[in-house]
Formats: structure tokens, C-alpha cells, sequence
């Protein structure tokens, strides 16, 4: 695989900090950065920058490694800061433990010339040089190291377009997917968020001759959540407002809603906080929502419907992942079938259901609380790429039984009810209609969940997604308890599927 090579200028110190912020947010463990040039060239300011970034501290001591050869830091990702001037051999490399160094964290390397070809073959290389008044920077690697670096880079220019672009960079958060959030800082402005939102990467044919996102509606660029965003704004729901935008790119420049959730101080869910959540969904659930909404001018975006295929592949994740873990072998056709006998009945309960536009993941990790605001702006809301045209008893499910917070049956109950309550307020409900199918989408959700979480766990080599796996199955069994899935709860039961 042949190198390729990006050159920046850096016109003083603050820009040279700033690349190394830039690289500090490409930065993953494995990666291995090789420093070079003269002395004076920048290489400390740029290391300094890199750690403190990582450590998410401006003031962190970072003293150079010449007579210690290696300085360790336990960051968001452990970093390992070498200096190898005073190697007089390549071998000696070894006794520093670089090895072990990239197998937990990043390395950072400067005088890489003295390891010879002991560093890795995918090791990054960014070379520091005096240019006129200032000094220039190439960055050269290959792989996908590099392509995090020159996203990261691309990102800092995009920055610069909004007028944003000496701003500090800090991570914020990652979800499940490929996306990532950054907390962008200038002084005297308020912090905005800097969202990474990389076109999704199709998987292969599952069925139909069809990815597993395709059936499954997921959004496939950044396009979808501008167009949403912008729609619920206009309608009332406090979504961030969007600053800056490249849809081609996938980058947004959004407003800060804040970082309060929705656990109190002793990590348990606040009652009042998920009943005002619910309250939000029934104003929404109020409104017509339109299937095209706009992105940009002549850009448009189909909100697509939550339809039976997506419903059924979704459910399918717990007979691909979850069946083999409890029964120790891949399902069987038999048990394929029966599964997706008792799913399809279910679902044709649906045919009389309210649908609405359904955010899909609206959960505590999604919402924001704002307790200096007042009615429903106290909820922000930063998650809703995802939304389809589907059951309004979906989102209901999705909050009272948080996939990632324990919420007990009665904060569940009082959280349904605030929602039937507001809808009952409004106007002609069905009640009996929304109960039925919220048990049905609730063991929908569930089902995926299940699956999802072993598959974390298997192919994605996160094993600390199984600790949810109790919780999950307490939600499942609580919407299969309802009459109208009774036979669904009896086929999870004959085959163990709820059992601890």
C-alpha cells in the first residue's frame, strides 16, 4: 500500500497546538505517531498538545522523556510519549516496551530515526520544518490511521469555513455507530458541538440481495439528520440548532444542548424527568409530519416507514446472536420458522396502530435535561438521524424501557401514563389500541436489543454491552406478559429465550 502525504502550514505555536489537537482526535489505540525534525522545530509543542488533549487537561504537566525515554499517561486513550535520542541501539527499543505500549494504547515517538525499521510498518510520520516565518508540517502514513488523521484535518478545515477555526477540540462522545461528537471551544463564545457523521459503509447482502441498513432503514449520511432537525425545530422540539453544515462531508457544527441526563446523583432514573420525556412525545404525536423534509435548498430527505421487513430483520438479531449464545448453536430452520410465524402474527396486530414519526432511539442517552428552562424545552433532544414513519408506541417503549438505565415497573407505568394522560388531553385516544401496540413494539425493541448487545460482545469484541443483558430480558418479559402476545411468550419460553 503506498503512502500518502498531507502538508499544512503552521503559521506560531498556537497553530502547531492546534494539529496536535487534530491528531489527538484521530488518535486510536494501536496507532503509532513518529515525530520528527530539528530541534526547535515544534515537536514538544505538538506532543504537549496531543496529551493534554487526550487528557481532556490544558494544564497537564507533560515534561519531555529525554532521560526517561517513555512517559506514560493514563488518558482517554493511554498514551505512551518516547523520546529515542539517547537509544544507542534499535534493539534497546524492545526493553522500552513499545509493543506493549501500542497493544493498550498510542505511542507517540520522537527521534523515531534511531529505532531504525523496529517501528511498526503502519506508524505515522509527521515531520516538523522551519517555513519562512513559521513552519510546515507533512504528514504521511498509510491506512486507517491516515484516513482518521486527514478526516480529523478536514474537519479542522471545516472549522476554519464556519469561522471556528482556531477553536480547542475536545472528544465528547461516541455512539454504536461510526459517528463521533466533539466539544469545540472559542473564548467568549459558548461551546458548540463538532459532529463527525461518515457516509455509511453498506455491509454485505443479507437478504433480498440487500444490506442488513438498506431493510433496516438506517440513515445512510448525514443528510437525514439535518433534514429532521431542522423539521422538529419548526415544530417546537428543542433540537440543536445548526451552525455550520457539509453534508457532502458529514460534518455539523451544532449547538450545545448541555450534558445533564436523565439518572440522578445515586444513578437511578428520576421519575419526573422520563414522565416529562413522554409528555414531549405526545405533543409530537399531535402534529402531522410531513414524509419529505429539506436539508438543504433542492436537498430533501424521505423519512422512510418502520415497515414489516424492517421490523422482521431487526427482531431477526436476537436468532442470529442471542439464540447461540443461550442454546450453545447457530438456530435451526425449524426454529426460524417459528419465530417468524408467531413475529408475523404479532404484527399484523399493527394494521389499526397510530403511526407518526418516530424517532427510533429515544432514550435517556438521547436526551438532554434542562432544568433552567421551563415546560418542554427543559428536553433537548440530540439523536434523530434514525427516525422512520412508524408505530407512535415505538418511542414510548423505547423510553420507559431504557436499554441503558434500570427503570423499575413503576417509574415504567408512571412514565406511560403521564404520556396516555397528555394524549387523552389533547384529544380522542385510543388507549386500549396504544397498549397493545406498545407490548408489541416493547418486544420488538427488546428482541433486537438482545441481540445487538451479544453481538457487541462477539464479533465487535465489546464484552461489557452483556452486562445490560438482564435488564433487557426483564423488559421482554414485561411486554410479552400483555394477552395479545401470548403466543410469542410462549415460544420465547419453550425455547429458553427469557431465562437468566
Amino acid at each position: 500500500m503506498a503512502e500518502t502525504m498531507l502538508e499544512r502550514f503552521l503559521a506560531d505555536e498556537a497553530a502547531t497546538a492546534r494539529l496536535g489537537e487534530d491528531l489527538a482526535m484521530a488518535v486510536r489505540a494501536g496507532d503509532a505517531i513518529a515525530l520528527k525534525g530539528d530541534l526547535g522545530a515544534g515537536k514538544s509543542t505538538l506532543a504537549r498538545a496531543l496529551i493534554r488533549a487526550l487528557a481532556d487537561d490544558a494544564g497537564l504537566e507533560v515534561p519531555s522523556p529525554t532521560f526517561t525515554l517513555v512517559q506514560s499517561y493514563d488518558t482517554r486513550i493511554p498514551v505512551h510519549h518516547f523520546d529515542l535520542y539517547r537509544l544507542s541501539s534499535p534493539d534497546e527499543l524492545d526493553e522500552l516496551g513499545l509493543d506493549d505500549a501500542l497493544a493498550q494504547g498510542a505511542a507517540l515517538i520522537e527521534w523515531p530515526e534511531r529505532a531504525g525499521d523496529q517501528l511498526p510498518a503502519n506508524a505515522l510520520e509527521v515531520e516538523l520544518a522551519e517555513q519562512g516565518a513559521g513552519r510546515s508540517a507533512k504528514i504521511s502514513g498509510q491506512g486507517a490511521a491516515f484516513e482518521r488523521v486527514a478526516r480529523s484535518l478536514a474537519m479542522r478545515d471545516f472549522l476554519a469555513s464556519a469561522g471556528w477555526g482556531k477553536a480547542s477540540r475536545r472528544h465528547f462522545v461516541g455512539d454504536a455507530s461510526a459517528r463521533s461528537y466533539e466539544i469545540v471551544s472559542l473564548p467568549g463564545q459558548a461551546p458548540r458541538v463538532l459532529m463527525n457523521s461518515p457516509r455509511l459503509v453498506l455491509g454485505p447482502p443479507v437478504r433480498d440481495g440487500k444490506p442488513y441498513a438498506v431493510i433496516a432503514h438506517t440513515a445512510q449520511s448525514v443528510t437525514a439528520f439535518v433534514a429532521i432537525d431542522r423539521a422538529l425545530l419548526a415544530a417546537g422540539v428543542s433540537v440543536p440548532v445548526i451552525h455550520a453544515q457539509d453534508l457532502d462531508q458529514g460534518f455539523l457544527l451544532l449547538e450545545h444542548l448541555g450534558s445533564e441526563g436523565f439518572l440522578g446523583s445515586d444513578g437511578q432514573p428520576i421519575a419526573e424527568r422520563y414522565e416529562a420525556a413522554a409528555q414531549l412525545l405526545a405533543m409530537m404525536h399531535g402534529k402531522a409530519w410531513p414524509q419529505r423534509m429539506e436539508a438543504a435548498p433542492g436537498v430533501f430527505h424521505d423519512v422512510p416507514p418502520f415497515d414489516r421487513e424492517a421490523m422482521l430483520i431487526e427482531a431477526d438479531l436476537l436468532v442470529d446472536w442471542y439464540v447461540p449464545m443461550v442454546t450453545g448453536k447457530p438456530a435451526n430452520d425449524a426454529l426460524r420458522a417459528g419465530y417468524h410465524k408467531q413475529w408475523n402474527a404479532v404484527l399484523d396486530r399493527l394494521a389499526g396502530a397510530e403511526y407518526t414519526l418516530m424517532l427510533r432511539d429515544f432514550h435517556s442517552p438521547n436526551i438532554i435535561w434542562r432544568a433552567e428552562r421551563s415546560g418542554l424545552d427543559r428536553l433537548g433532544i440530540v439523536d434523530v438521524q434514525d427516525a422512520l414513519i412508524g408505530p407512535a408506541a415505538y418511542d414510548v417503549a423505547s423510553l420507559a424501557m431504557d436499554a441503558r438505565v434500570t427503570v423499575p415497573p413503576g417509574i415504567e407505568r408512571r412514565t406511560v401514563e403521564a404520556y396516555v394522560a397528555a394524549r387523552r388531553a389533547a384529544g380522542t385516544f385510543d388507549e386500549a389500541g396504544f397498549a397493545e401496540a406498545y407490548a408489541i413494539m416493547a418486544a420488538q425493541r427488546n428482541s433486537k436489543i438482545l441481540g445487538i448487545f451479544v453481538r457487541l460482545e462477539k464479533r465487535d469484541g465489546k464484552p461489557y454491552y452483556l452486562k445490560h443483558l438482564p435488564r433487557i430480558r426483564d423488559y421482554l418479559r414485561r411486554a410479552l406478559a400483555h394477552p395479545a402476545l401470548s403466543g410469542l411468550h410462549d415460544f420465547y419460553d419453550a425455547h429458553g429465550l427469557l431465562e437468566e
